[in-house]
């Protein structure tokens, strides 16, 4: 079976992402992250271009990796220059790689308008640059750039520039969409020719300028490529890299070829959340393959076909590449959705129970009042438990009162709750604080009840959202509150819906405390 190498270059190119910084620490553990999927080559960084990767390499070394082989990258030695005396050369010798990616130019207009020489002297500075390198390194990589650009303004030029690091003893000749902008037919038939003319290697180095960068990977493998560079989720400068997240399972489950072993692939779901944590982003939940929404299942006949045969509605099992299928609830949700749901809460709920179309009805009338329950799915599990008796009362509100005070200019408002519950026969009378009157209603709720739930001490607000549901009434206006809560062990999401912001909070706040002592109740 042919064998697809896959080339990471998160931790240089990703890198170069608007908003995005990785500390010499955040990269080494995005380096292990990427060894343990099998990724064959890890692109470091430009050891001469800042200290913070000349750290990375020196630390890096000391990695116990299994199955990757760090790279350092850098450009051809400077014009006027020889190799021997090029500062950006010793620094990449210096980083004591066995392998070395570095890129030349391959559009005549680049060499005549950036480097300002001729088109000979770029190609000695090309083979020069390789052939002293392969001296010292296992393995260099020559990184065609602006190849696509360069063969169509002027294809006989860019294929000799391929001959320059062909000749000097490149191992690997990686064709680079730097601006991103080549269209795919065009790609084809260039790695075509490419791959045809010279008997070494081809790889692909593909931008996202014009959203083609996995159509266009996919293909150049197709055309015959055996490399392809990218990076976790698309990092990378303006629109980003090839997302090797799409790349990898395209490669081995749609093409048939191999790049990573079928367990490696289980990993994917988690590496892409670990890069995107590491980088401080939200996780894009309509990422293929690995996003929330991948495979998730909304409209009632859809989710009635899955529960026969997942692949009505399903290119993949989601499990291969670690994601799990899930059910929507909304008002398009029929039967099917809610007893899908039910065998995942762990509800036993019957296609012929009295309740199952109570439960649908109330559904759908809750929805139609603003409420929304794809992002808050533990508000409908205790909407169930309700309908089927399986609820239980924790606390009952005698009544609450928040006070808004803002005593000077230019600092900010005081918030303070005070709140009066029935715990069984006790009556709990207590007062907090917070940031904002929704925060000081939680501490107050919160603080009234561990000392008869401790179990609540474990729970944290993460996430606390507003929607706006009726226009044109101003501060009038119906809104939603979803909210996010977690415990050690998981997270759940909880909804309210009001004219008054602070009742809809409420709603929301003691949705996502019930769910958590019916949960420790079950255990």
């Amino acid at each position: 079976m042919r064998k697809i190498e896959i080339y990471d270059t998160t931790l240089r190119d990703g890198a170069q992402s608007e908003d995005i910084s990785f500390s010499v620490e955040d990269k080494l553990r995005i380096t292990e992250k990427l060894d343990e999927i099998g990724v064959h080559y890890i692109e470091g960084g430009w050891p001469g271009s800042n200290p913070r990767d000349i750290d990375y390499f020196k630390k890096v070394s000391r990695l116990k990796l299994k199955n990757s082989r760090i790279v350092a990258f850098g450009s051809t030695h400077r014009p006027k220059k020889k190799p021997a005396g090029d500062e950006t050369l010793k620094s990449l010798l210096d980083s004591r790689t066995s392998v070395i990616t570095i890129f030349g130019k391959t559009w005549d207009f680049h060499v005549r308008e950036a480097l300002r020489i001729t088109l000979e002297e770029n190609l000695d500075i090309i083979h020069d640059s390789i052939a002293y390198l392969k001296k010292h390194a296992d393995k260099v990589f020559f990184d065609a750039e602006h190849f696509f650009d360069g063969y169509i303004n002027n294809p006989k030029y860019a294929l000799e520039c391929l001959s320059a690091a062909r000749d000097a003893g490149a191992d690997c000749l990686v064709l680079c969409d730097t601006n991103g902008g080549t269209i795919t037919t065009v790609l084809r038939d260039t790695v075509r020719k490419v791959v045809k003319d010279f008997s070494l290697p081809v790889g692909v180095h593909i931008h996202n300028d014009i959203d083609c960068a996995v159509a266009n990977s996919i293909i150049g493998v197709e055309a015959g490529a055996s490399q392809v560079q990218g990076t976790i989720n698309g990092l990378g400068e303006r629109c980003g890299n090839a997302n090797l997240i799409s790349i990898i399972p395209n490669i081995q489950l749609k093409l048939g070829l191999k790049c990573i072993s079928p367990e490696q692939m289980k990993k994917l779901r988690d590496v892409s959340r670990f890069v995107n944590e590491i980088a401080n982003l939200r996780h894009f939940k309509r990422q293929p393959y690995t996003g929330d929404s991948a495979f998730a299942h909304k409209a009632g006949i859809h989710v009635s076909a899955i529960r026969k045969r997942p692949e009505t509605y399903e290119h993949i099992r989601p499990e291969l590449v670690g994601n799990s299928q899930r059910v929507l609830i909304s008002d398009l949700a029929g039967r099917s959705n809610i007893l899908r749901k039910a065998e995942e809460f762990g509800i036993k709920l019957s296609t012929d129970s009295a309740q199952l179309q109570d439960i649908v009805t109330n559904l759908k009338e809750l929805e139609n009042q603003g409420f929304q329950f794809e992002g808050a799915e533990a508000s409908f599990e205790l909407i169930m438990k309700k309908a089927l008796g399986l609820h239980k009362r924790f606390f009952d509100l005698i009544g609450f009162r928040l006070i808004v005070e803002k005593r000077k200019e230019g600092e900010d408002p005081l918030s303070e709750a005070t709140i009066m519950l029935r715990v069984g026969g006790h009556i709990e009378h207590t007062a907090a604080t917070g940031k904002g009157p929704v925060n000081a209603l939680d501490n107050a709720l919160r603080k009234a009840l561990e000392k008869f739930y401790p179990v609540l001490k474990d729970v944290k607000l993460h996430d606390y959202k507003v929607r706006v549901l009726t226009a044109g009434k101003g501060t009038s206006a119906k809104v939603r509150v979803l909210i996010e809560s977690g415990d050690r062990e998981k997270r759940w999401g909880t909804v309210g819906v009001s004219e008054n912001i602070i009742e809809a909070s409420y709603q929301a706040l003691v949705d996502s405390i019930e769910y958590k002592l019916l949960k420790e109740e079950m255990l």
